[in-house]
C-alpha cells in the first residue's frame, strides 16, 4: 500500500504528506458511511481531508473496507492487495482534489485509477 501511496503522490506533484491508512471491518466502515455521508451500508473506502486545498502539506486520512476488498477481489477473481491498492489509489485521488459525482468527474478518476495501477503492475481493476 506504501508503494500505491507513494506513486500516486507524486504522481500528482505532492510533495509533502501525511496520510494515515485505517483497515477497518464492514460494522465500522458501515457506522462511518452513514455518519459523514448519510449513505447506509458499508463502503470501500472514505477519505477525510484534515489539511486545506492547496496547503503546502496535504494531510488526511483514508478508512478502508477490508472486509469490502476482500469480497469484491473474490467475487471479480483477483487479488485483495490489487483491490486495496485500487482503494488507497482512489482515496488519494479524493484527497488530491479528484471528484467523481459527475460523470466527468468518474471518468477522470477511473482514468488516473487506470494509470497508477498499470504502473505498479496490478490489472486493470478499476470499474467502468
Amino acid at each position: 500500500m506504501r508503494n500505491a501511496a507513494r506513486l500516486v503522490l507524486e504522481g500528482e506533484g505532492i510533495a509533502e504528506a501525511e496520510i494515515s491508512l485505517a483497515f477497518v471491518d464492514n460494522s465500522t466502515i458501515h457506522q462511518l458511511n452513514k455518519r459523514y455521508l448519510q449513505h447506509d451500508e458499508p463502503t470501500d473506502v472514505l477519505s477525510f481531508p484534515l489539511s486545506e486545498p492547496n496547503a503546502k502539506k496535504l494531510m488526511g486520512e483514508l478508512v478502508i473496507g477490508a472486509e469490502v476488498a476482500n469480497a469484491e477481489a473474490m467475487a471479480h477473481g483477483h487479488d485483495v492487495r490489487a483491490e486495496l491498492a485500487l482503494y488507497v489509489i482512489h482515496g488519494l485521488l479524493h484527497l488530491c482534489g479528484y471528484n467523481d459525482k459527475t460523470a466527468a468527474g468518474a471518468t477522470e478518476m477511473r482514468e488516473r485509477e487506470r494509470h497508477y495501477l498499470s504502473k505498479l503492475g496490478l490489472p486493470d481493476i478499476a470499474p467502468d
